[in-house]
């Protein structure tokens, strides 16, 4: 190693053919900051990252093990949800920190520093999370579309494949448009759930004490431990750590200690709002489940379907399951955007592989199609929600061999230089990688078990 620490090295630039970048390839320092001495307007320069991350946290596998939870548990389950949150404000902090400070994504550093052999583990289980978190996106989307226009599950499936054109017309109108379309999405969906929240009236007593006292059931039951373990896969979601690693750098700000400093403090403000923000849309999920269906003894509502049919019979309020419906909508969309990223900012930091979001998005988007419509056609539309609910644990099980990674490398003084995670920090970040690997073996055992 030498003299100089990784702290001071640039992410080199990918440029695409005819001489432009692709969005996945976006080179350090490409999007400007500005240098007023107010701090909100050289915040707000900031403001994007994190909001595309939490995009992962509210995606349509978040609703299907919501749902689950809400309408067989009641409020039972929210304590899940702030764990999780708590983790993914913890972890993704990390993640931007790691860029930041390095100068590398967490591809890239897991490339350079393990083996051959190890890295192209990693790299496999990489892409295996991506490709569950983006049968999640096709599956929530299609459904969406069979609820708003009445089109055949199947055929929803198949349009769904065709939105890698939107990423194409995106990216030629710059990142910051990208940022901006997902925060108007992610705007949208919490004023929708924010309406469902109003007028499911839910009982505060019971939620409050749910969400900070948590249930012994949720360890000794093996259905709903099976269901928590799917929440924290569906919120901590291993491919975000890779890409938050990458969107971190994308600002220019000065490659100092001074400037790095800020640029972490400016964007851990915004991994912590937007995430926030998440958490309240996967709790306003579960808790309209739970006030609705779980309060109506309707405890078995696990699929999106039936969840669209009775909300407005059960609210007595028309047009409750089309706001349902268009927000789920929204939300496999949103989707699909930061899903592009991850799998892009993985092939080129594990592989160090070049190739076009086009190709890329295609490749991603038939992995996650082809089991989808096998399982329609085999299943049909009730294996569907089985699905949706097994992408989220799979996630959960790839968790692992992104956080351990991240947790070592922002402990090294050799990647982080002056940034290495402080003791409290990196004890803290050790507890979190513990209790997920501790769930997932849980839960593997308790599944076994039958």
């Amino acid at each position: 190693m030498s003299k100089h620490s990784l702290e001071d090295r640039a992410t080199p630039v990918y440029p695409s053919a005819g001489g432009r970048q692709a969005v996945g390839s976006t080179h350090q320092g490409s999007i400007a900051l500005s240098s007023s001495p107010v701090f909100w307007r050289r915040l707000l320069a900031f403001i994007g990252p994190g909001f595309l991350i939490s995009v992962g946290y509210m995606d349509p596998g978040n609703w299907a093990t919501d749902l689950a939870g809400g309408s067989r548990y009641g409020y039972t389950l929210l304590f899940a949800i702030l764990l999780s949150s708590l983790m993914a404000i913890l972890l993704q902090s990390l993640s931007l920190r790691l860029g930041i400070a390095s100068g590398r994504n967490l591809a890239q550093l897991c490339r350079e520093r393990t083996s051959r052999s190890a890295s192209f583990a990693l790299w496999l289980l990489a892409e295996i999370a991506i490709a569950a978190c983006d049968l999640a996106e096709v599956i929530g989307s299609a459904i969406a579309l069979q609820l708003l226009f009445h089109l055949p599950l199947l055929a929803g499936v198949l349009i769904t494949g065709v939105d890698v054109l939107l990423i194409l017309l995106l990216e030629r109108r710059g990142f910051r448009t990208i940022e901006a379309l997902v925060m108007v999405l992610i705007g949208t969906i919490t004023a929708l759930f924010a309406i469902e929240i109003v007028l499911s009236r839910p009982e505060f007593g019971p939620l409050v004490h749910a969400m900070f006292v948590p249930s012994r059931a949720m360890v000794t039951d093996p259905a709903m431990l099976y269901i928590a373990v799917g929440i924290l896969g569906a919120t901590v979601m291993p491919h975000n750590l890779y890409l938050h690693s990458w969107l971190a750098q994308m600002r220019d700000y000065p490659r100092t200690h001074e400037g790095k400093s800020e640029a972490i403090r400016f964007a851990n403000i915004d991994s912590a709002a937007a995430l926030t923000l998440a958490f309240f849309v996967n709790a306003a999920i579960l808790v309209v489940a739970a006030a609705v269906f779980h309060r109506g003894g309707y405890t078995g509502v696990a699929e999106i379907e039936d969840a669209y049919r009775l909300l407005s019979p059960l609210l007595g309020v028309a047009g409750a399951s089309a706001l349902f419906a268009i927000a789920l909508l929204a939300s496999g969309q949103n989707s699909t955007l930061t899903g592009t990223l991850a799998g892009q900012v993985v092939m080129e930091g594990f592989l160090d592989l070049r190739m076009s979001p086009w190709l890329r998005r295609l490749i991603t988007r038939a992995a996650a199609i082809v089991p989808a419509v096998l399982v329609v056609l085999w299943y049909g539309e009730h294996g569907v929600a089985r699905l949706l609910l097994l992408s989220q644990v799979i996630l959960s099980m790839q968790l692992s061999f992104a956080v351990i990674p991240l947790v070592k490398f922002t402990g090294n003084p050799e990647v982080m230089g002056r940034f290495t995670n402080p003791r409290w920090l990196q004890a803290l970040a050790w507890l979190a990688a513990a209790m997920i690997l501790v769930l997932n073996v849980w839960l593997l055992v308790q599944t076994l078990r039958g």
